[in-house]
């Protein structure tokens, strides 16, 4: 396994073991002060990397089996490293923005712990649930599933290129899940249980014979559990 590849799996273990410590505390409810949002981005940036990682190691492996075959001296690790940081920094912009997102709700009251209110709840899942049948999430979908075909026609050589590529290809990934992942808001934000099936999902949609429909059968229950929280 190459070095940053470990790396990213050390990443998503530890994500995983921080977030299960903290779901395990009281919930936290904390000022509106630049500490507490310091605290939400970390959370955010924990749960995309928790959920994200086991997806893009299929194309941080292929990236460094191509990356050896375009340069004389063998794969270069700095070229790897720079490719998946691109992932990291996009969702590190994601996680920003959630953060922001998550603290504005709190001060409008409309949040009880670490869920909105029941029927914002209903109206979330609602939104990720028909995010899965969006035209940007069939057009992002379709550079997730095909590494090869994405790599050969925006190949760039060297640690700039492979950074622009994890970029660019971070944000088609984002675009995959950004309104799935905020159902969160929905069903917990620190619920593991929900966390764990979401990283299913996104991977077996975006590696599995047929994915697209794993996808689209996730998206209608998530709609179906909304509105049934809505009526309720």
């Amino acid at each position: 396994m190459a070095v940053p590849t470990l790396l990213a799996v050390v990443a998503c273990t530890a994500a995983w073991l921080w977030l299960a410590g903290e779901s395990a505390a009281t919930p936290h409810r904390h000022a509106p002060d630049w500490r507490s949002y310091l605290y939400a981005v970390v959370m955010w940036q924990a749960m995309v990397v928790a959920m994200m990682t086991p997806t893009v190691l299929p194309w941080i492996s292929a990236f460094a089996r191509l990356t050896a075959h375009t340069d004389d001296r063998g794969a270069s690790p700095r070229a790897v490293a720079a490719f998946s940081a691109g992932y990291f920094t996009v969702w590190l912009g994601y996680s920003a923005a959630a953060a922001s997102l998550q603290l504005g709700l709190q001060r409008l009251g409309l949040m009880a712990d670490d869920r909105v209110v029941v029927p914002l709840a209903g109206a979330v899942l609602v939104l990720a649930g028909v995010s899965q049948f969006l035209p940007l999430k069939r057009a992002c979908l379709s550079h997730c599933r095909n590494p090869l075909t994405y790599f050969l026609a925006r190949w760039k050589n060297g640690p700039t290129g492979g950074f622009r590529l994890g970029v660019t290809h971070g944000a088609y990934c984002l675009g995959c899940c950004w309104l799935v992942m905020l159902s969160g808001f929905g069903v917990g934000l620190m619920n593991l249980a929900w966390m764990a099936v979401l990283t299913v999902v996104l991977c077996l949609e975006q590696v599995a014979p047929g994915g697209e429909r794993i996808g689209r059968a996730a998206g209608l229950a998530m709609a179906a559990w909304g509105v049934a929280l809505i009526l309720t």
